[in-house]
């Protein structure tokens, strides 16, 4: 008989402790205890040591120059969007976990792409989430079809890793990993043991074999991926689908890839026939975008390699309340009330009698200082109940003395905004005075924050001659 034990385990570090703390001693994550089931006999030991958890069990050191690569180390999933995100597409070997909140798309994407692949590759598609019967449903409805991709409805990592010997896919989806369970531990699936056991057993099949390995992971209620915290560091990506339910667009990011940048974007939207691509999200972003209308400004971001323009919007309207309001959406709330101390100190704008609502439409988060003018423009424009000229993108970063400081990639984002149509570009002086650029539309460099307001008085001027 094996000598079971509960522990609670901690999901960030995997901390074990006889009881439940509230507060873990060790990397000091709060409500990260989970209680878990293990096997302490002497048999399960010895079990573990002999399945390992390596690459190979044969392995033997080699000179870097004796190693050798393949030519063909990457291949296409057939979505150029998601092939920018990974760096050039799957790379052999790879084990890439793509997380997301329940309902956003994981499966219907997953489904598509082993449609894709299937046509040059033999795929495995692992389901422990759903029948025969619901796949088959959603390939129909979705439009896949291929004699070279499998379906297996199992959970067993045991029995899933003979069926993978006696198919031979080169691409192996499994759906998810948080269903799978091995027999060697005692506890249930889905905990802390069980995604480390199942991870570690598709880890180290990927590498023996040569194959690519995508897992599907589930996120908890606070955002994060279900599991140990050693899942994201185990598997050579973590891809993170987000969006809006109540919106069709939907977003890739990378939050580590040892194969490519993290900081590339694929941007999809959901329809009746599943995912389609959007190759051109700037277009996207502003559509439906209001003319003359006060307290909205078009900034240009990057995105990786990728430029892209964006609306931000905001609202200050006088507070009923002591303390007024700051509502933020997708831009950092500590770098909305930096803009607003800035402004409030070198402009002298009264903010702090007003409630702020700061929003960047369309789901996006801009995380790049970049976006600072057209945040001030856009609260400018609100507070004076001035327009900003719509044919205008603002391009920079605020300091704290009030200066426009220079950024990186300003000729792409010019482009960017000549590409669309826009006439007028707000830039920092530093970045002009350094290296001209050459462009058909109009430069208005800047080098404080009250050059950016005169900007506002001046356009308002020229209205009133008209």
């Amino acid at each position: 008989m094996g000598r079971l034990k509960s522990v609670f385990i901690c999901s960030n570090c995997e901390f074990e402790s006889p009881k439940w703390l509230g507060k873990c001693p060790k990397c000091g994550a709060w409500n990260s205890f989970t209680e878990d089931v293990i096997d302490t006999s002497p048999e399960k030991n010895a079990q573990e040591i002999k399945r390992g958890s390596g690459v190979g069990t044969d392995a033997r050191a080699l000179p870097l120059d004796e190693m050798s690569q393949d030519e063909c180390i990457r291949s296409l999933t057939g979505l150029s969007e998601l092939d920018r995100v990974l760096g050039g597409g799957l790379v052999r070997g790879s084990v890439v976990l793509l997380t997301g909140e329940p309902g956003i798309g994981k499966s219907t994407l997953l489904l598509q792409i082993s449609g894709i692949l299937s046509e040059s590759r033999r795929v495995l598609y692992i389901s422990g989430e759903e029948s025969g019967g619901q796949l088959k449903l959603r390939a129909k409805r979705l439009g896949v079809d291929g004699k070279e991709l499998f379906v297996l409805t199992e959970t067993n990592v045991d029995k899933v890793l003979r069926e993978v010997d006696r198919v031979k896919p080169e691409v192996v989806i499994v759906d998810s990993v948080q269903t799978m369970y091995s027999p060697l531990s005692s506890s249930s699936p889905g905990s802390v043991t069980q995604v480390r056991e199942a991870a570690l057993s598709f880890i180290a099949k990927a590498k023996n074999d040569n194959i690519s390995v995508i897992l599907v992971g589930h996120v908890n209620k606070e955002g994060s991926i279900a599991g140990p915290k050693l899942l994201e560091h185990m598997v050579d990506a973590v891809l993170c689908f987000e969006g809006d339910h109540q919106q069709a667009y939907r977003i890739i990011r990378a939050g580590k890839n040892r194969y490519g940048s993290t900081n590339e974007i694929g941007v999809f939207e959901m329809t009746d026939k599943g995912l389609c691509q959007v190759p051109n999200p700037s277009e996207v972003l502003l559509a439906g975008r209001p003319k003359k209308v006060s307290g909205n400004c078009a900034v240009c971001t990057l995105e990786g390699t990728r430029p892209i323009i964006a609306e931000v919007q905001a609202l200050v309207s006088p507070t009923s309340f002591p303390s007024p309001r700051r509502t933020v959406n997708g831009v950092d709330y500590n770098r909305m009330c930096l803009i607003t101390a800035v402004l409030e100190k070198r402009l002298g704008l009264r903010f702090s009698a007003n409630d702020i609502y700061l929003n960047v439409i369309g789901g996006l988060h801009i995380d790049e200082p970049a976006a600072d003018i057209a945040i001030a423009l856009a609260m400018i424009s609100s507070i004076t109940d001035k327009i900003v000229p719509d044919d205008l993108v603002a391009i920079g970063e605020i300091g704290l003395a009030g200066e426009c400081r220079a950024v990186s990639s300003l000729e792409q984002r010019v482009r960017e905004a000549e590409r669309l149509g826009f006439s007028r570009v707000v830039v920092p002086y530093r970045n002009i005075e350094k290296r001209p650029i050459e462009c058909s539309v109009k430069l208005l460099p800047v080098k404080s924050v009250y050059e950016v307001l005169m900007l506002l008085a001046d356009e308002e001027k020229a209205k009133e001659t008209l």
